[in-house]
């Protein structure tokens, strides 16, 4: 088939056994659906290749020979892909039931759906309130935190209010996670797919705005649920030092593009005022932290607020890599197992 109804995008970066189960469950749940199934690696080199070989000969595999970050491997693949619908998937999710299916139907019966996301659940099924969000802004940004989150969940400045209503039908929302984008090749045709201004975080939040911008709607689809072993490849549990830097620079580079280098200066600034709070309360509560969590649990948010710091007034140095290691398409090495389209009934 040259055009199946669906492409699923995975990007691998040393989360072989994640791979695995979303995969098995993707396989498992969709028997609807005409659609092909895309593995990138990102030079993890983690046996993904003959895991993928061995177990999933259907699925075409990408192996890029050097980390193109996030977006530069999802557009390679998109690039390769010829559905008429593109699921950007996380490699730590797994599908319920027939959630693919319900995607797919919600974003071709809405017609001005430009891009749907899924109800995302937590590894124990609670709900992953950062499925839907807002677009970033600057007093979101600097008042997130998970304690005004979850006094104030229906607030504006959050934008997931959708989480908490009782609708079962899909709610148009200002943005939605990157672990699980179903968006019509259309509209990424129109507008662009994911900004390789970004390495890893912020563009998700760039696609959304970009399609919002140009006239189509996002929506989220309550009856949809999708598994997400949030921080399956670069985080676990908590941010860690790197993660914590990767999304604030992330941040900046998004307020540059969409706002000017004067807000996103302004943002910078906040940082240094947020950062020096927490540091300030989390050393007068490091005595009970200590108690609660141990002292390499106290210590840990300690560090993270400090590098937060002393990276916003320009003492600590940038954690993504320069343009030129990020190679444009037509530079990146990759070997392509090919693999046919899937046809389920």
């Amino acid at each position: 088939m040259d055009s199946p109804d669906l492409s699923i995008i995975i990007v691998n970066w040393k989360s072989r056994d994640f791979v695995r189960e979303c995969l098995t469950t993707l396989f498992r749940n969709n028997d609807t659906l005409i659609y092909e199934v895309l593995v990138v690696d990102n030079a993890s080199f983690d046996g993904i290749a003959e895991m993928i070989a061995s177990e999933f000969p259907q699925v075409t595999f990408i192996q890029c020979e050097n980390n193109v970050g996030f977006a530069g491997a999802n557009n390679l693949a998109f690039g390769r892909s010829r559905g008429r619908n593109i699921l950007f998937l996380n490699p730590d999710t797994e599908v319920i039931g027939s959630a693919i299916q319900t995607l797919v139907s919600a974003l071709e019966i809405l017609p001005d759906a430009g891009m749907v996301g899924a109800r995302l659940l937590n590894s124990d099924l609670s709900l992953q309130t950062t499925c839907v969000t807002s677009a970033p802004g600057l007093l979101n940004q600097t008042l997130s935190s998970d304690l005004l989150r979850t006094a104030f969940p229906k607030s504006k400045l959050w934008g997931m209010r959708a989480l908490f209503e009782s609708s079962k039908y899909p709610v148009q929302v200002e943005a939605i996670s990157g672990a699980c984008m179903l968006a019509r090749r259309s509209v990424l045709n129109r507008v662009g797919t994911f900004s390789t201004v970004y390495f890893m975080y912020a563009e998700d939040m760039d696609l959304c705005v970009k399609i919002t911008q140009a006239g189509s709607a996002i929506y989220y689809v309550p009856e949809a649920s999708v598994v997400h072993h949030a921080g399956g490849s670069s985080v676990k549990c908590h941010e860690s030092d790197f993660s914590s830097l990767m999304i604030r620079e992330s941040l900046m580079r998004f307020f540059v593009l969409h706002r000017g280098k004067t807000y996103a200066a302004l943002y910078r600034t906040s940082l240094v005022l947020a950062s020096a709070l927490r540091i300030l309360l989390l050393l007068i509560a490091f005595p009970g932290l200590i108690f609660l969590r141990g002292f390499s649990g106290a210590v840990q948010p300690l560090r993270k607020w400090l590098n937060i710091f002393l990276w916003s007034i320009g003492l600590r140095s940038s954690v993504i890599p320069r343009v030129h290691e990020q190679p444009g398409a037509s530079e990146i090495r990759c070997d392509i197992t090919d693999a046919p389209v899937i046809h389920q009934q």
